[in-house]
């Protein structure tokens, strides 16, 4: 008896693949991810060093390689984030609180900043990413982000519970944008509250970081003479290593 897996690929794995969607049917119901990542490998020799940077994810959670995965799962396989032809559109979409958010609309910076504001704390900050249009001589038109949307609310809720255990009292939202995003134009708006303004600096430092280490959302630079799905530039991409963040 074969058993069907499903599993669902993004930004550049789907480019290279040409599917948004991989179906294997194999004999075994469940193996580690990495036996997953080998199987694949082996089927796609052409792209065995791509699938060697991914991650496997196993019910919208990043799986270590000896983590046990069925077929019944909900499975992707994630290629190194970026913060990275055509984008699939994303509805809004947000935590229960609302405090962290995907859109494919405008982000307001004021909402965002309010979600945080507190009695309790003095201090506020808010961080604005944009869309640069020049990065080492070369002009981008616009981006286009991709997310697996509700891994990457899940991911920013842990971004969040992580903020609060390092600085006690610290407040965190987050809005990312999906979708094309003009030059100039917001793409993510962090904003942090603490007692103290030395705390709200450095939560939002943190936050910020963590989100292109483990948040599942990629972006692809659209140039004036071609493109590229940008993953992972901070080093080696671990999203299971935890940030060496100190308090």
């Amino acid at each position: 008896m074969n058993y069907r897996w499903t599993i669902r690929l993004f930004a550049g794995l789907n480019d290279r693949f040409g599917t948004p969607v991989l179906e294997l049917m194999l004999p075994q119901d469940e193996m580690a991810a990495a036996q997953l990542k080998q199987q694949l490998a082996s089927l796609h020799p052409d792209h065995q060093d791509l699938l060697q940077l991914c991650f496997v994810a196993c019910n919208q959670a990043y799986a270590q390689d000896d983590t046990v995965v069925r077929y019944s799962d909900e499975l992707a396989l994630l290629p190194p984030v970026s913060g990275g032809e055509e984008y699939i559109e994303q509805p809004s979409v947000a935590s229960s609180d609302s405090l962290f958010q995907l859109t494919d609309g405008p982000i307001s910076v004021e909402a965002v900043s309010r979600l945080v504001i507190s009695p309790n704390n003095g201090a506020t900050l808010t961080f604005i990413g944009t869309t640069r249009e020049w990065t080492f001589g070369q002009r981008t038109v616009r981006l286009e982000y991709e997310a697996y949307a509700p891994m990457a609310i899940k991911t920013m809720e842990q971004i969040g519970s992580e903020i609060a255990e390092r600085w006690p009292g610290t407040l965190c939202a987050i809005a990312h944008r999906t979708g094309v995003v003009e030059i100039a134009d917001i793409s993510v708006v962090i904003a942090t509250s603490s007692p103290h303004r030395d705390a709200c600096y450095e939560a939002s430092r943190y936050a910020i970081e963590r989100l292109k280490q483990i948040v599942p959302i990629w972006k692809k630079e659209i140039w004036e003479d071609g493109s590229e799905w940008k993953g992972h530039q901070l080093g080696p991409w671990n999203p299971l290593e935890r940030s060496g963040a100190s308090n």
